[in-house]
């Protein structure tokens, strides 16, 4: 386990909220699973132009595997490495189910779920606070979230692997604003129907 020094940045992340940071090329960022089961929604932009951010299809066709995992380098819609995933104690990321919302919810739950919270809200919300908007949430990365893929080609949200504790640390290759919706979904198990809270640490590599 990589040592954390005592300089780190801590955020402690509520069930069910969103969060955004600055982290700069060279600092590792960790995400924790505090209690286990919980997807963790995560986009990431440029820090010093936001119309560069992650892309899904590109980190996906770049290192031609399904999920995101150690050695992973996290690919912007220029071509450029944005971080790298440098340890890993879960082992199952997805980066292809996308961020549940109020209409996705009543297709996939029925209406009664249409004013359920959802990952969309949570984005749109914190991404306005640096100036963006709704037409700049893009395809996202589900830490956490445990997404199977059938020989048929079709994909199933169901329980997490995730542990207390489990962790995904990265390193920036950039500097880039880490946008966080702590999933609220309760329609699924990808949070194990009971959202909770999760915690962010940054610090200098050494």
């Amino acid at each position: 386990m990589t040592a954390i020094p005592a300089s780190a940045q801590d955020h402690r992340i509520a069930a069910e909220s969103p969060w955004s940071g600055l982290v700069r090329k060279g600092q590792i960022i960790r995400i924790v699973d505090s209690e286990g089961q919980q997807a963790v929604d995560t986009i990431f932009y440029r820090a010093d132009d936001f119309a560069e951010r992650y892309s899904a299809q590109d980190t996906l066709r770049t290192q031609g595997a399904a999920y995101v995992g150690v050695g992973t380098k996290l690919i912007s819609n220029e071509g450029n490495v944005m971080l790298t995933v440098t340890a890993d104690t879960c082992g199952r990321h997805d980066t292809m189910a996308g961020a549940c919302s109020c209409e996705s919810n009543t297709v996939r739950f029925g209406h009664d779920t249409k004013y359920h919270h959802a990952c969309r809200d949570n984005f749109v919300l914190e991404v306005t606070k640096h100036g963006m908007g709704k037409r700049d949430i893009v395809p996202n990365i589900n830490f956490f979230m445990n997404v199977p893929i059938q020989p048929s080609g079709e994909m199933t949200i169901v329980d997490g692997l995730s542990k207390p504790g489990d962790y995904v640390e990265l390193v920036a290759e950039m500097d880039v604003l880490c946008v966080i919706s702590n999933c609220p979904q309760v329609n699924n198990p990808c949070n194990g129907f009971n959202p909770t809270p999760i915690q962010v640490l940054i610090w200098d590599a050494a």
